[in-house]
């Protein structure tokens, strides 16, 4: 086992560093900007960058450059992965989140050595021994990254294990990637089955989504009510990936707040194609947030077919949205007004029977992505413990 030296990394990158005087661009100049939701945590990449002028990010964003990289320091998002490589900047600078850390690696580390160091699950879970503010709101403070200890293996020594985790995350990817295409099968079927739910070209009979079901909204919680013990709150970040990180309440709450696997729930609040639609819940027991309803179906529908009826229409309720750029809201009342259409019984049913066969080629795949994860987990320890 090679020991290499450790510095703290405070002493091999610039934290948080400033945008001098020479960076600054002229006020109409595009830059490249990277909110929170732009990182994509699986593949630890930016996905959907926005270009703005200056002028519009110059104060109250925090600015970086290409190759620094992006870290996480709010809940959940730390504890979810969110990091990133700054690259294809436009004119090689961009600003995003001031909930992002800042690290820029002298001329004795690599960026994807440091990016891979962030990345491992210790780090994270020292990270998190190391928040500061109150529950719901607690980051990372940049102290802990300015003291923490990085192995500083020879530039050679890098290169080469940077490459062999390179290839061992292709890997990773090229499984999510075929995890999303398996995705994309439900609604192909749904429109395959049904047609387009607008046109009808079945002739089937149509009800108001307010006339097929009870809507029950969550509860409202304070961040005071996020006390770390007792169950899980169920907010809308959970909706498409249940293993997030929750926020927990011991709070006792009426019973219709509870949510229980299995439940059907329908975000009104939310970023259009990640939390925005209708969900059945896989996760564990827990209270419901007040931007989510538990539905209770009529007993004439499958719960399948719903779902994917509502998420047939969704361009048509995200039209209907209001709210900021991102998160969109759409009222009880424009979801109570949507028209769904129903077929007979049996053919909602065999639609059902064909989602349960995806669901579980799905589920091979999941298995196929944590064997996956794991060993990519175990390469990254023995990389930062000279057994590579």
């Amino acid at each position: 086992m090679k020991r290499w030296p450790t510095k703290p990394l405070g002493d091999v990158c610039a934290i948080n560093p400033k945008l001098a005087a020479s960076e600054r661009p002229a006020a109409g100049a595009e830059v490249t900007f990277v909110p929170m939701a732009a990182v994509d945590e699986v593949s630890g990449t930016i996905v959907r960058p926005e270009r703005r002028r200056y002028s519009e990010v110059a104060k109250g964003y925090t600015p970086f450059r290409e190759k620094d990289v992006l870290f996480a320091k709010i809940t959940p998002c730390m504890q979810n992965g969110k990091a990133a490589i700054a690259r294809n900047l436009c004119a090689g600078l961009g600003f995003g989140s001031t909930e992002f850390h800042v690290l820029r690696p002298c001329s004795d580390l690599l960026p994807q050595w440091v990016f891979a160091f962030i990345r491992q699950p210790p780090f994270r879970s020292a990270a998190e021994a190391s928040f500061t503010g109150s529950a719901g709101q607690q980051r990372v403070p940049a102290d802990f990254l300015k003291k923490f200890p990085i192995p500083v293996p020879p530039l050679a020594e890098q290169e080469r294990i940077v490459e062999l985790l390179d290839e061992a995350d292709e890997f990773r990817k090229l499984r999510a990637k075929a995890y999303r295409r398996t995705a994309t099968l439900i609604p192909a079927l749904f429109r395959e089955m049904f047609g387009d739910p607008v046109k009808n070209p079945n002739g089937w009979p149509k009800s108001c989504l307010g006339e097929c079901c009870e809507l029950i909204n969550g509860a409202a919680f304070k961040a005071t009510d996020w006390n770390g013990v007792g169950l899980p709150i169920i907010r809308i970040q959970n909706l498409n990936e249940p293993t997030k990180a929750f926020n927990y309440t011991s709070k006792h709450l009426p019973e219709k707040f509870r949510v229980r696997p299995g439940d059907i729930l329908l975000s009104w609040s939310g970023t259009p194609g990640t939390s925005f639609g209708c969900f059945r819940w896989d996760g564990p027991e827990g209270w419901l947030n007040q931007h989510i309803f538990n539905v209770k179906l009529a007993t004439d529908l499958d719960g399948e077919f719903f779902i994917h009826s509502v998420n047939a229409r969704l361009n048509e309720l995200i039209a209907k949205a209001h709210g900021g750029v991102g998160l969109q809201h759409v009222t009880k009342g424009v979801l109570d007004s949507v028209e769904l259409l129903i077929p007979p019984l049996l053919m909602q049913k065999q639609f059902a029977d064909r989602v349960n066969e995806i669901r579980r080629l799905e589920a091979g795949q999941a298995a196929s992505r944590l064997r996956l994860e794991a060993l990519f987990q175990s390469l990254l320890h023995r990389a930062f413990n000279g057994e590579l």
